[in-house]
């Protein structure tokens, strides 16, 4: 992020962050991590009627005194190329991943890692939501950590939530520590 974005950002009356939330399909899928049900748990919207994110969806969210610009976006093989589009002053980055599904993890591994090192995501805080905690076999936290190697990652800010987009399980608590990351990064504090 530049200086001149960073001075933007502090002279504005309204704090306001832009947060990058991923959906990320690989051909064989990373379809129904469950994205779009976080999206829509947090915003306080039925979750009973959910499809895949074709394309992008955009929510603006009030969470603590903070307005929360989330581009919710379709992460299918086809849509993964037009990713980029949507890095510009973005803060943070949320990662969702079916906590239940390991076949999929080097995949979202590989891909996780493609993103950090865009040169515009630079210094964007990232969450990362292992979802469907609810689920038989999900994976802890810890594990997926240690499976997408997290703990080597240097350039960027990042924590680890299991939740449950079903039971809303520590989702407000990861967009807490995201909001708080991005704020001691960006904002002056009164």
């Amino acid at each position: 992020m530049g200086l001149l974005t960073v001075l933007k950002k502090l002279k504005q009356k309204e704090k306001e962050m832009r947060i990058l939330m991923l959906y990320v399909f690989v051909f064989v899928g990373l379809d129904n991590a469950g994205k779009t049900t976080v999206l829509k748990r947090l915003n306080g919207e039925p979750i009973d009627t959910i499809s895949p994110t074709l394309g992008f969806n955009i929510k603006t969210l009030e969470h603590r005194g903070y307005k929360l610009n989330v581009w919710d976006v379709g992460g299918q093989k086809s849509l993964r190329s037009y990713w980029r589009n949507y890095f510009e002053s973005t803060d943070g980055l949320v990662w969702v991943i079916d906590s239940a599904d390991k076949r999929r993890l080097d995949d979202c591994k590989i891909e996780l890692y493609k993103l950090l090192q865009e040169e515009r995501l630079e210094g964007a805080s990232l969450l990362v939501f292992a979802n469907k905690q609810d689920m038989p076999g999900a994976l802890s936290a810890a594990d997926i950590a240690d499976i997408l190697e997290l703990p080597n990652i240097k350039t960027h800010h990042w924590q680890i939530y299991k939740c449950s987009a079903v039971t809303g399980e520590n989702l407000v608590d990861g967009i807490n520590w995201i909001v708080d990351d991005i704020a001691a990064r960006i904002f002056y504090i009164d």
